[in-house]
């Protein structure tokens, strides 16, 4: 009897010395496929990190966003307060209140409005993310169709091109021209639309405006730097020359870390 259960205690050692063998190989095996398709997993979780992006849902084709507002022709703003500038194109103004609603805006922004607002659309980035009034700069996707190339098309934007972002630029050009030559949209609704389409370089593309940055950095006679605010005495009278270096600010932050102070008449 003593025999039997010193037999059967060595026999339970070795099928426990076994199975703790088989298991070890197993896990040993798997951390090395892991490794060889270049997988980490983390020792507490055995998860594969994930990429998401930092706006919307991301998909394997881009990031789906809701599109909450648009602001105009070529911008929207998306759920959680981004706002959009369409890359690529440019539509007349309607809502910069340094200029007069240009031929045929309010009809682009209609548009716009028509074809994105309240639905879900992807967003692609080019090279540069962000202009300088920190708006996210995208191409706009609703399923496959490209909104900046689609107002071109049927009139309602020109091609305007911010190099180094036109990866789209040949089709935006050449949607252009169709609806120049056929006369359709602003075309033919503003007889003074007849320019070709824009190209800006990097050093222009910084004097480009933004409705929402109204401070005007004027630089005086004696080359003092002072900026004027909307409801100051002197600001409709005071005009702005970029080639002199006088300058747009969105805020006043902004003039006075340029080194501008408040025009005296401003409260």
């Amino acid at each position: 009897m003593f025999i039997s259960k010193k037999i059967l205690y060595l026999a339970g050692s070795v099928v426990l010395l076994v199975t703790g063998i088989f298991i070890g190989t197993l896990l040993t095996r798997n951390q090395v496929n892991l490794q060889a398709t270049g997988q980490t997993v983390h020792e507490s979780e055995n998860l594969i990190p994930l990429n998401i992006g930092t706006v919307g849902t991301s998909t394997q084709s881009g990031t789906l966003v809701k599109v909450t507002r648009v602001v105009d022709g070529d911008t929207i703003e998306i759920e959680g307060g981004e706002r959009v500038r369409y890359i690529g194109i440019d539509t007349p103004e309607t809502v910069d209140p340094r200029k007069p609603v240009q031929c045929f805006g309010v009809e682009a922004s209609k548009k716009n409005k028509e074809l994105v607002e309240g639905k879900m659309v992807r967003l692609e980035k080019d090279i540069t993310d962000r202009d300088k009034y920190n708006r996210l700069l995208r191409y706009i996707w609703l399923g496959d169709t490209l909104i900046n190339q689609e107002l071109v098309e049927q009139g309602f934007a020109k091609s305007y091109s911010y190099p180094p972002d036109i990866k789209y630029q040949d089709k935006f050009v050449a949607a252009e021209k169709k609806a120049r030559e056929d006369k359709i949209g602003l075309w033919t609704a503003c007889t003074s639309e007849t320019a070709p389409a824009t190209v800006v370089t990097p050093a222009s593309q910084t004097s480009a405006t933004d409705p929402s940055c109204t401070i005007k950095g004027n630089i005086s006679t004696s080359g003092e730097k002072i900026y004027h605010m909307q409801g100051c005495g002197s600001y409709l009278k005071t005009t702005i020359g970029e080639s002199r270096g006088e300058k747009w600010f969105c805020t006043e932050a902004e003039a006075q870390a340029s080194g501008w102070r408040k025009a005296l008449n401003c409260h």
